[in-house]
């Protein structure tokens, strides 16, 4: 049988064609993020202080200038018609019509959710979808949880919801929202409102539709429309209709229209021209105030049911979105549509499930899929309006010219992209999106091909060729992954589209050429790049160093050396000859370059940065982290007729080229390879791998990778060796002392606001590309090299083996282990064993070094959806 969900991804179009010309059903999708305040986009301060400049408090009152926000929100592409839920327990100071969370500087660890909500479901293009939230019965704490937390210390836990008592005695509402179109354009709703607790309660549910305020930025831009048509429809721009189907006792909800125009009396004391602004629904339904249109129009406007539930019992709303009207939007053919939708659905996942997988993982790898799908975002923002402000609004202070992404004018973006996290992170971010596509390709891989294309795009890309690390500051920099990335999806793909390939490859090298000219000033191959994503894994903040001390990065070295391997493979794979040459020059130019400035220690068997002060002295940070195992990435297999072509070329330049198993390759002869590592593949082909540690040197790291004392914990790969519990590491620098040791959880340092996480808890995108990298030496070496594992075991394995092993161990942290717990939800029990609860996965930003608990933002299904691509492909060969 056909799979429908398939055929409807098949026909999203070359993935640079762009939304707009994919296929329709992709006009619609889960595009409205869960939190718009607080954003770079909307801060027009002085200071660039974005937490602050349009905090939560505002966010009811005031119109957003680039994007929305709302509860299981949906908008078209362009965000012009959005839809989301708002909600009101008869408590709350105000309707719950976004998700409250502490902005960075609030939280004793950095911006936090403070909500619980889940991903549950989705498919692609967006037919089916399906989110749930627990929204207490009594008053929301909002000021109990800044509060507390604001008291709190860097080194103590953070201060949850759950801890707060508003779920006590199950007082609290489940609320699910099911989205499934009939067609592209008409968009079926079900609402069901469960009453978890021990009483009948009440709860006003008002699902609101608004249009996006496009008209306050420009003199004179036209202001669509919303109005009644009659009691149960709402017309949107004279092209749309909502409709609402009477709710549980028979009668049709109210109507309630205001406008979505910022309430300036109450947020600057100033008279504003908005009758009805964006808070007057808000104020109606909690205050009984009149600020809602009796005339039934405006930009933004709900249906208001106030429904009365007994304890354990379930209500649904039914809602229709489309272009027409008819007798039957509801009714049979409704709840068909969404029936049908489900199960193709479920037969899509099936499809995309591996035989022989269990139920428990086939769980999780579709609800990170679903997490997947709902993090695509609608994103607007034109840096050069941005910067010089709005002809109808003041302008912004002066300074801001010259402040935050002013080197970024060309950027206008306008798209859907994948987000990191809704709510913690509603923008993207370079190389998360990176990690984003390779799951994202086996759902979609035009959508993911699209997503990698985008940031190489002449409104995204830097005219110098930089590609735009995140809004926060575009100019810093984050691991050169897109190559790889490109890879993987062309491989998942099944190494079919060269377009695509050629494509990116092209952008690509623009900005691989920026990367050489810019971030290599001493030109001596070794690379100082800042940030590069690590977030301060040493004990100096990479980016703000003292004044004439540099800090040469092994990993930043190693990201280049990676970045030059993964475009030689294109090169070769585009057959472009030439430029296979030119990689392998590049890539043999950085492979001498670690090995002649410090960065190996033979004392320790690592790689460390070394920091060259002003005397040109040089101490290397004995800091044993994930820098010292990146250069591990850059191993690459070459056919040999390409190795052999390399080779000529070196001869004629007396360049040696490096090979990683077996040390330098001399320029004059192939058979200097030792046999045991030449590679034999049935069709008689013959693999050499090169890399840029020599294979020596991976068997002098993979000992301390492979120590549970160590890196090795029983989910994965610490960011940082537990080593350093016992042996911190610390450098008098320039009159000050800087330290670092482990810390398992959220860090206590003060760098990026407390937010510097790296320094012992397990990260998915590093440990999944340990274990790809360890895929490649298997497949290279066809299993003949062996390692001890765990270090100290005994036991000698293949690396293929130790890589299924780490897989298993990365899928454990939400598997449930013989205690019945996930080790994921850590110590909460509500999480462990509530049956409201337990079985629906959140996606932790990074998990505790030692038990494997989640932290962080919840809903990182950015990388953290990584798992998904381990069970849809696992290992290769055992």
């Amino acid at each position: 049988m056909t799979n429908a969900e398939r055929d409807r991804v098949a026909s999203f179009g070359r993935p640079e064609d762009g939304l707009a010309e994919a296929s329709p059903w992709y006009r619609w999708g889960p595009y409205l993020s869960e939190r718009a305040w607080g954003t770079v986009r909307e801060d027009y301060s002085e200071g660039g202080t974005a937490w602050e400049a349009f905090p939560h408090d505002h966010a009811r009152s005031r119109a957003y200038r680039w994007s929305e926000d709302g509860l299981a929100g949906i908008s078209d592409a362009g965000q012009r018609v959005c839809f989301a839920l708002a909600l009101w327990n008869g408590e709350d100071p105000i309707l719950k019509e976004r998700i409250f969370g502490l902005t960075g500087n609030e939280g004793n660890h950095g911006e936090d959710a403070k909500e619980y909500w889940w991903y549950r479901d989705a498919v692609p293009s967006h037919a089916w979808l399906r989110w749930r939230y627990h929204y207490p019965q009594r008053a929301f704490p909002y000021a109990d949880l800044v509060a507390q937390n604001g008291r709190r210390s860097r080194d103590e836990p953070e201060y949850e919801l759950l801890d707060t008592g508003v779920f006590d005695g199950d007082r609290y509402w489940i609320v699910e929202a099911d989205y499934a179109k009939a067609d592209p354009d008409d968009m079926c709703i079900r609402v069901r409102l469960t009453n978890a607790g021990p009483q009948a309660a009440t709860l006003h549910a008002l699902p609101t539709v608004w249009l996006r305020n496009t008209w306050s930025w420009e003199e004179g831009a036209p202001r669509p429309r919303l109005a009644a048509v009659d009691d149960a429809t709402i017309g949107i721009e004279d092209s749309l209709l909502l409709q609402a189907a009477p709710g549980p006792d028979g009668s049709l909800p109210l109507q309630v229209y205001c406008d979505n125009d910022t309430n300036t009396e109450r947020l600057f004391g100033s008279p504003g021209a908005a009758r009805y602004p964006k808070d007057g629904i808000n104020d109606h339904v909690v205050h009984g105030a009149d600020t809602v249109n009796p005339a039934r129009e405006g930009t933004k406007a709900a249906f208001w049911y106030r429904v009365t539930v007994p304890a354990g019992q379930t209500v649904h709303l039914s809602l229709r979105l489309a272009p027409q009207a008819g007798p039957a939007a509801f009714g049979p053919a409704f709840d068909e549509v969404l029936a049908r939708r489900e199960r193709e659905a479920d037969e899509f996942y099936a499809g995309l499930t591996p035989p022989g997988t269990s139920a428990e993982d086939a769980a999780i790898m579709r609800q990170a899929f679903a997490g997947m799908i709902w993090g695509k975002q609608f994103y607007r923002y034109d840096v050069a309006a941005w910067l010089r402000g709005d002809p109808a609004q003041p302008p912004p202070p002066p300074g801001r010219r010259y402040g935050r992404n002013a080197g970024w004018r060309h950027l206008d973006a306008s798209d859907v992209m994948s987000m990191p996290d809704p709510w913690e992170y509603p923008w993207f971010a370079a190389w998360d999106s990176a990690f984003h596509a390779v799951a994202l390709a086996h759902l979609d891989p035009a959508f993911a091909k699209y997503q990698l294309l985008l940031l190489c795009r002449e409104w995204f890309q830097h005219p110098n060729g930089a590609i735009p690390a995140y809004e926060w500051a575009f100019d810093d920099l984050n691991p050169p992954v897109q190559a790889w990335a490109a890879l993987q999806v062309y491989e998942i793909d099944g190494r079919r589209d060269k377009h695509f390939l050629g494509r990116i490859f092209a952008k690509l090298m623009l900005n691989f050429t920026w990367w050489v000219n810019r971030e290599d000033p001493a030109g001596n191959n070794v690379f100082e790049g800042g940030f590069l994503g690590l977030d301060n894994i040493g004990p100096i903040d990479r980016s703000h160093l003292p004044e004439g001390h540099v800090l040469e990065q092994s990993d930043a070295t190693a990201w280049m050396a990676f970045y030059c391997l993964n475009l030689l493979e294109m090169a070769r794979e585009l057959d472009l000859d030439d430029l296979v040459v030119k990689f392998m020059e590049h890539f043999a130019l950085i492979s001498e370059a670690m090995r002649d400035r410090d960065l190996w220690s033979e004392e320790d068997g690592f790689y460390y940065d070394v920091l060259r002060r002003p005397d040109g002295s040089t101490t290397p940070l004995r800091v044993r982290s994930m820098v010292g195992i990146i250069p591990l990435f850059a191993t690459k297999a070459l056919r040999e007729d390409d190795f052999e072509r390399v080779r000529r070329h070196c001869r004629s330049r007396r360049r040696p080229i490096t090979s990683a198993p077996t040390g330098p390759v001399s320029p004059d002869r192939f058979a200097d390879v030792p046999e045991e590592h030449v590679v034999r593949t049935d069709a008689g082909e013959r693999f050499v791998a090169v890399g840029v540690a020599a294979h020596g040197r991976v068997r002098r790291i993979l000992p301390h990778l492979f120590d549970e004392e160590s890196f090795l914990s029983p989910y994965g790969l610490r960011a940082l060796s537990r080593w350093h519990a016992e042996h911190p590491f610390s450098i008098d620098l320039a009159g000050w002392t800087a330290t670092v040791g482990y810390e398992p959880a959220e860090s206590v340092t003060g760098m990026f606001g407390g937010n510097s996480n790296w320094r012992g808890p397990l990260w998915m995108p590093l440990n999944y590309l340990v274990l790809r990298t360890l895929e490649e030496y298997d497949v290279h070496f066809g299993g003949g090299v062996k390692i001890e594992y765990p270090t100290g075991s005994g036991r000698q394995q293949t690396a293929g083996a130790i890589a299924e092993d780490l897989r298993q161990r990365m899928l454990s942290l939400y598997r449930r282990g013989p205690d019945g717990r996930r080790p994921a939800y850590g110590w909460v029990e509500r999480l462990q064993h509530d049956p409201n609860w337990c079985d629906h996965l959140l996606f932790f930003e990074y998990f505790h070094g030692d038990n494997g608990a989640g932290l962080g933002a919840m809903h990182q299904t950015g990388w953290t959806g990584l798992l998904a691509d381990l069970v849809a492909r696992p290992v290769v060969r055992q």
